[in-house]
Order: C-alpha cells, then sequence, then structure tokens
C-alpha cells in the first residue's frame, strides 16, 4: 500500500510539471537516439502515451523592401542647320551641273584645292575659224541623266601648263563655258583634258566657288538637279 500511494505521488509530480517525460518504476527511459526530440530542445523525449501542448509555428515578418527608383536624364544632341554665309550658296562634295552650250547635266566634283575648273573633253581637235583658234571635242554622257554624246565647238581663250605629281606637263587649251547649280549660274575659264579615268567629268574649281559659294564637303547634291534654260 504504501509503494502505490508512492507511485501515485510521482505521477502528480511530473503532471504538474507539464511535459516532462514519464516514466514507470519499471520502465526503463528510452535512449535519445531512438526517441523522437521535442523541438527546440534536444535529448527531450516524449513518453508513451502523454500529448504535449501543441507547438505554434513562428512566422517571422518579411523584410521591408525599399525600391529606389533611379532616373537618369540623358541629353538628346540636336544638330540644326544654319546658312553658313546668307548670301553664299552651300554645295556638297558633289554636285550636278548644267553646261552651256552643250545643254547637259553632270555629276561634279568640287574641289578647293583646284584653280580652275575642269571638262573632261574626247577627241579633242583644233581648228581656225574666222582668223582665231577654235577646238571640237567630245563630251561623254555624265552621270546626270544624260545618255548621249554631245559635240562642243568653243574659240580657245588661252593655254595653261598644268603639272601632276607623275605625270608629265600637259599643255591644255582654256575655254569659257556657263556652269549652273541651284540658282546661280557663272561663266568661268574651264580648261579641257582627257578625264576618262576619274569618277566625275566636271571638276568645279575655285573661280567658280570665289566669293559665290561655301562648300560642306561631309554632303552631297544639296542643290538638286539644275534646270536647263529652255531652248529656243
Amino acid at each position: 500500500m504504501r509503494n502505490f500511494s508512492h507511485l501515485w505521488l510521482v505521477l502528480a509530480a511530473q503532471l504538474l510539471a507539464g511535459c516532462e517525460s514519464l516514466h514507470m518504476p519499471w520502465q526503463q527511459p528510452a535512449p535519445a537516439s531512438s526517441a523522437s526530440a521535442v523541438a527546440g530542445e534536444p535529448g527531450r523525449t516524449s513518453a508513451p502515451g502523454v500529448q504535449c501542448p501543441a507547438q505554434e509555428p513562428v512566422v517571422c515578418a518579411e523584410p521591408e523592401v525599399k525600391v529606389v527608383e533611379r532616373v537618369i536624364e540623358r541629353t538628346h544632341e540636336k544638330i540644326v542647320e544654319v546658312p553658313v554665309a546668307k548670301d553664299k550658296l552651300v554645295l556638297g562634295a558633289v554636285e550636278r551641273f548644267a553646261i552651256e552650250p552643250g545643254g547637259v547635266i553632270l555629276d561634279s566634283l568640287i574641289d578647293t584645292g583646284a584653280a580652275t575648273s575642269s571638262l573632261n573633253a574626247q577627241e579633242l581637235t583644233h581648228f581656225e575659224r574666222d582668223g582665231k583658234e577654235w577646238v571640237r571635242f567630245l563630251l561623254p554622257p555624265g552621270g546626270g541623266g544624260e545618255n548621249r554624246v554631245v559635240s562642243i565647238e568653243l574659240p580657245v581663250k588661252r593655254y595653261v601648263r598644268v603639272a601632276r605629281p607623275g605625270f608629265d606637263r600637259q599643255r591644255r587649251p582654256i575655254v569659257d563655258l556657263s556652269l549652273n547649280v541651284g540658282q546661280v549660274t557663272h561663266m568661268v575659264e574651264v580648261n579641257l583634258t582627257d578625264r576618262s579615268d576619274a569618277n566625275y567629268p566636271l571638276l568645279v574649281g575655285r573661280n567658280f566657288l570665289k566669293d559665290s559659294a561655301v562648300v560642306d564637303v561631309s554632303r552631297r547634291h544639296v542643290q538638286g538637279t539644275p534646270q536647263l534654260p529652255e531652248s529656243k
């Protein structure tokens, strides 16, 4: 009877202690490796037949994420075309010129390094007319929309000697030709030579550009196609 009372006292003390392990005097405690450990306290085991209070999961609050908007301002380059000189014509590196006589339009190279203009003349022939020296030549198509060969006759104004690196000095006849581009027409001296190996049949030099035009070498065909004068 004394032993039975002692057993009840042990059980009551363990129940008051909470989720302590309940072991009967005749039972051996299970090893910690074979029993399921109580969460958060290794080494403590649950006694069979005894239920501990259910554990509530702890949910941690998510950290506050601050989004910082970064604005990068970009400046855009704005190109504004302004006239270099309001009273001068703006020409590109290549322009279309109309020439008279002949009534043809030619793709022409603008060359500020050349003192005079130069024209491609094929089958150059000298002859005399009214006691003056004249020259006759053929002008092949020059990429300005013309597909015909034009024969031109003009009086020789004078001769000029031209020296180029790697070439013999040339004696070229000079004639007066009317050159038109955009709204500008000038009568200028043009030397005649074989330019069949050049990309452009007409080279426009400083004698046309002086005091009337400026050149923007980054552009082409600024003035468009000139209008030929109406034939009478």
